[in-house]
C-alpha cells in the first residue's frame, strides 16, 4: 500500500505529463469517440503489408481503399496479403458494438483495425489514413503508439446533391462520395427530378429524359441564346454509381419528387397534369411552380411504374418522395380534382396531398421499402412508418418527433450550402445570407425542444445543396467543403467539448490531404476580408482585418509577400495613401488560402462592389450569375430580387464631382406566383429605365439619376457616368433601380464616387 504523499506525486507527475501526451495525439476529423496514446512505433514503408481474413470481401475492399489513398498521399504502394510478417496493418472481424463502429490499434507490431462490419472496417482504414498522413509528406512515416475505440453518434450522417438543376457527369457523382467517406459521411441524398430537369433513365417512359433531361438557360430579353444544358444518368451509371457507394459505406437515397415539383414529368407527358398549357422557357425558371400531378388512377400507375425501376436501381430501404412546396391552385380549379375530393370524402387539397402520400406509402410498403418525405407531409394524415425531412427549421423534427415519427434534420437557412459561405470576389452565385463555417458547426442535431425519451427518433442530419446556382461542379465542391466536413463531425462526434477552434485547426490539414483525391474546397473560412474607413478629403484610410476561422492574420504594406515573419494584425491599421496592403491568414508558419493584395489610393477608398453594400431590405437576396457571356467568366450581382436596392453606408461624397455605376442586366426567371405583387421596383421615366442616387434614405433627396439607354443594347457589364452636386463629408447613399417592367432586371456591380 503506496504513501498518501506517493499517491499524490504520482497524480502531479500523471497530471504534468497529460499536456505532452495530448499534443502527440493526431489531428483526425470528425474527433473519435475515445483516444489515448499507446506503447511503441510504428514504421510505414512500401513493404508494409495489408492482411485481411481469407475470403472477407468487405475487409478486402476497406484494404483496397487505404490502399489507394496512401497511394495517392504518401506514394506508396501497399499490397494485400492473407498474412505477413510484421509489422503489418491487420483487418480483424469481431464485435466492436454498435453499427460502423471499429477499434484502430498502433504499435510497434504495426496497425490492427477491428469492427463487425464492413463500415466500421472502412471508417477504420480512413482514420489510419488520417494518422499517416499528418506530416502532409510522401514515402515512409513512423508514427507513434495510438489506440481508438470509435463510433458515430447519429446513423444519419448525409448530404444532399441536387442534379435536376443543373446535371452532374457520373465522375463528379463518384467523387462526391470519396470525399464524403474520408469524413465519415454515410448517406447521400440524390434529388433527380425537379422542375427543370428529369435525370434518371426510366426505359418504360423515354421521353422523361429524352425531352425533360435538357433545356436552354434563361436570358435577358434581346442577349444571345446560350448553350442547350442538360444530361441524364442511364441506368447503367446508377448502378455504377450505387456500387461505388456501396463499397464506400454509403446508401444513396434516390428523391423523385410528388406531387409538386412535377413540371419536367407533365412536359415529357402532358397527361400527367391539369391540362394547364406550360409557357415555353418555363422549365428555366426557378422558385416554386404551380404544376402538380393530377391524382386519376393512370398516373399513379405511371408514378408506380417509375418507382419500380428506381427501386430496382436503388437498394436503398428509404425512397424519397418529396412533397414539398406544392402550391394547390390549379388542384383547386381542375372540376376533375374537386369532384375526386368529394367522391373520397375529405376536407380539401392538403388532404387530398396526405391521401396521394399514402397511396404512394402503400405501395412502397408493398415492396418492402420506407417512404421519406420533407415536413410538409406532416400538414396532413402522414402514414404512420414515414419518415421526415425537416427543412422549415427544426419545427417539422420536433413535431415528427413527437408523433413517433422518425426525422433527419435538414434545416434551412443553417444546413443549406446553397447559401453562400462568405463575401468576397471568389464566392460562387447562390443565396445572398452568408451560412459560414461557424455556423454549420455550431447546429445541434439534438434539439433540447424534443423529449429525452423521443430523442431517439432523430436519425440524423443532412446538408442540402440546391444548384440553381451552382452550374458547374467546382461551384459544387465549393458549396459543400468544408462546410460538409462540419457536418460530418457534428454527425459523428460527441457534442461534449466541442470547439470550433479546435475543429478549425484539424479542418486545414484534412483539406489538405483530400486535395489528392481531386478535392478544391472553398477558402470562404480563412478569406482575408478588409473593411475600409474612409473619412472625405484624408490621407489617410483605415483598414480592419477579420476571417471566419480565427486563425491568425499576418500583413505587409510594402509591397512584400506575407511570410510567418510578417507582422501580425492586432487592430486596424491606418495606412497613408497609396499603399499596397498584402494580408494572409496563418497556421502555423503556413498561409490556408484566401490572401489579399489590394492597392489603396485615393481611387479604390471611393470604389465599392455590391458585395460591400448592403442590400435595402433582405426579402430575398441572391447572388445571380450574369447570362452573358456563354463561355468564360461572367459577372455576379448581389440583389434583392423582389427590391433591387443598395446602400452606401457612409460614402465618402466629399469632393466627389461625378458618380460612375458598372451595371449589367439579367433575365427575371422566377416563378414567384401571388408573391409576384409584392416586387417593388419604382416607375422609370425612360422607356429602358434609369439608377436613381439618393442622399440618406432612398425617400432623400435626389443627388443623381443614371439613364439606362446605353446599356440597354449591351448583354455583359456596362459602365454609367453621371455627373454628382457638390456634398461634403461622407453620408449614406441609396442607390435602386427604376423600370416599366420586371425583365430584364438590372443589377448594380460596382460604384465609384469620381473626383
Amino acid at each position: 500500500m503506496i504513501s498518501c504523499r506517493l499517491a499524490l506525486a504520482l497524480a502531479a507527475a500523471l497530471c504534468a505529463a497529460m499536456p505532452a501526451a495530448a499534443q502527440q495525439l493526431p489531428r483526425l476529423l470528425p474527433v473519435p469517440a475515445e483516444m489515448a496514446p499507446a506503447a511503441g512505433r510504428f514504421a510505414l514503408t512500401a513493404s508494409t503489408a495489408l492482411v485481411v481474413p481469407a475470403g472477407d470481401a468487405g475487409a478486402r475492399a476497406a484494404a483496397d481503399r487505404l490502399a489507394e489513398l496512401l497511394r495517392l498521399s504518401r506514394g506508396l504502394a501497399l499490397r494485400t496479403a492473407a498474412a505477413s510478417p510484421r509489422p503489418a496493418i491487420r483487418f480483424v472481424r469481431a464485435d466492436t458494438g454498435k453499427a460502423e463502429s471499429y477499434r484502430l490499434e498502433i504499435g510497434g507490431d504495426g496497425a490492427t483495425i477491428t469492427a463487425g462490419d464492413d463500415a466500421g472496417l472502412l471508417y477504420g482504414a480512413v482514420t489510419l489514413w488520417q494518422v499517416l498522413t499528418q506530416d502532409g509528406g510522401k514515402g515512409p512515416v513512423t508514427v507513434a503508439g495510438l489506440a481508438i475505440h470509435d463510433a458515430p453518434r447519429f446513423a444519419w450522417r448525409g448530404l444532399m446533391l441536387d442534379s435536376a438543376r443543373h446535371f452532374q457527369s457520373p465522375a463528379y457523382v463518384r467523387q462526391l462520395i470519396d470525399w464524403m467517406a474520408v469524413n465519415k459521411l454515410n448517406t447521400l441524398h440524390w434529388h433527380l427530378v425537379d422542375d427543370q430537369g428529369w435525370r434518371v433513365e426510366i426505359r418504360k417512359y423515354p421521353k422523361l429524359t429524352g425531352i425533360s433531361g435538357w433545356r436552354y438557360p434563361a436570358v435577358a430579353p434581346g442577349a444571345p441564346l446560350l448553350p442547350r444544358t442538360g444530361g441524364f444518368y442511364t441506368q447503367a451509371e446508377i448502378r455504377a454509381i450505387v456500387a461505388h457507394a456501396a463499397k464506400r459505406g454509403i446508401t444513396i437515397v434516390p428523391e423523385i419528387e410528388m406531387p409538386g415539383h412535377a413540371l419536367a414529368a407533365i412536359r415529357a407527358y402532358p397527361e400527367l397534369g391539369m391540362g394547364v398549357p406550360i409557357p415555353p422557357g418555363t422549365e428555366s425558371d426557378w422558385g416554386v411552380f404551380p404544376w402538380l400531378y393530377n391524382v386519376d388512377d393512370k398516373t399513379f400507375a405511371f408514378l408506380e411504374d417509375v418507382l419500380t425501376e428506381v427501386m430496382e436501381l436503388f437498394p436503398s430501404q428509404y425512397i424519397h418522395v418529396g412533397g414539398d412546396e406544392a402550391v394547390k391552385d390549379q388542384w383547386k380549379g381542375s372540376p376533375a380534382i374537386q369532384a375526386k375530393i368529394k367522391a373520397l370524402g375529405i376536407k380539401d387539397e392538403t388532404a387530398l396531398q396526405a391521401w396521394f402520400v399514402h397511396r404512394i406509402a402503400g405501395f412502397l410498403q408493398a415492396h418492402h421499402r420506407k417512404l421519406i418525405g420533407w415536413d410538409e407531409i406532416l400538414e396532413g394524415d402522414v402514414p404512420a412508418d414515414a419518415t421526415i425531412t425537416s427543412w422549415r427549421g427544426i419545427e417539422g423534427a420536433i413535431t415528427a418527433a413527437k408523433a413517433g415519427h422518425d426525422a433527419v434534420l435538414s434545416p434551412s437557412p443553417a444546413l443549406y450550402v446553397n447559401h453562400r459561405q462568405g463575401q468576397g470576389p471568389d464566392e460562387p452565385p447562390g443565396r445572398g445570407d452568408v451560412m459560414d463555417l461557424r455556423t454549420v458547426y455550431a447546429f445541434d442535431p439534438a434539439p433540447s425542444a424534443i423529449p429525452a425519451e423521443q430523442q431517439h427518433h432523430i436519425l440524423g442530419l443532412q446538408a442540402n445543396l440546391w444548384t440553381e446556382h451552382a452550374r458547374t461542379e467546382a461551384r459544387a465542391t465549393w458549396q459543400f467543403f468544408p462546410r460538409a466536413s462540419a457536418v460530418a463531425e457534428i454527425g459523428w462526434s460527441k457534442a461534449q467539448g466541442r470547439d470550433y477552434a479546435d475543429f478549425v485547426d484539424r479542418l486545414v490539414p484534412q483539406m489538405d490531404r483530400m486535395k489528392p483525391l481531386g478535392m478544391t474546397p472553398a477558402t470562404s473560412a480563412f478569406a482575408v476580408r478588409p473593411t475600409l474607413d474612409y473619412k472625405a478629403g484624408e490621407k489617410r484610410v483605415s483598414v480592419t482585418l477579420a476571417n471566419q476561422s480565427g486563425l491568425p492574420i499576418r500583413y505587409t504594406i510594402d509591397g512584400t509577400p506575407v511570410t510567418a515573419r510578417a507582422p501580425l494584425y492586432a487592430g486596424p491599421l491606418a495606412l497613408s495613401l497609396p499603399t499596397r496592403l498584402r494580408a494572409a491568414s496563418f497556421r502555423g508558419t503556413a498561409t490556408v488560402g484566401g490572401a489579399i493584395d489590394q492597392r489603396l489610393d485615393a481611387r479604390s477608398v471611393r470604389f465599392r462592389n455590391d458585395e460591400d453594400l448592403k442590400t435595402c431590405s433582405r426579402k430575398v437576396v441572391l447572388a445571380l450569375e450574369d447570362d452573358y457571356p456563354a463561355a468564360g467568366k461572367r459577372a455576379v450581382f448581389l440583389t434583392d430580387i423582389f427590391a433591387p436596392c443598395w446602400q452606401w453606408e457612409a460614402a465618402p461624397v466629399g469632393g466627389a464631382k461625378a458618380i460612375a455605376l458598372t451595371v449589367g442586366q439579367i433575365p427575371f426567371n422566377f416563378q414567384l406566383g401571388a408573391d409576384l405583387a409584392h416586387v417593388k421596383i419604382p416607375p422609370s421615366a425612360t422607356p429602358e429605365g434609369e439608377f436613381e442616387v439618393r442622399a440618406g434614405t432612398c425617400e432623400g433627396p435626389l443627388l443623381a439619376t443614371v439613364p439606362l439607354a446605353a446599356a440597354a443594347g449591351n448583354p455583359g457589364l456596362t459602365r454609367l457616368v453621371a455627373p454628382f452636386p457638390v456634398r461634403a463629408g461622407n453620408e449614406t447613399l441609396c442607390i435602386r433601380t427604376t423600370a416599366r417592367g420586371l425583365d430584364p432586371m438590372w443589377a448594380l456591380e460596382s460604384v465609384e464616387l469620381v473626383q
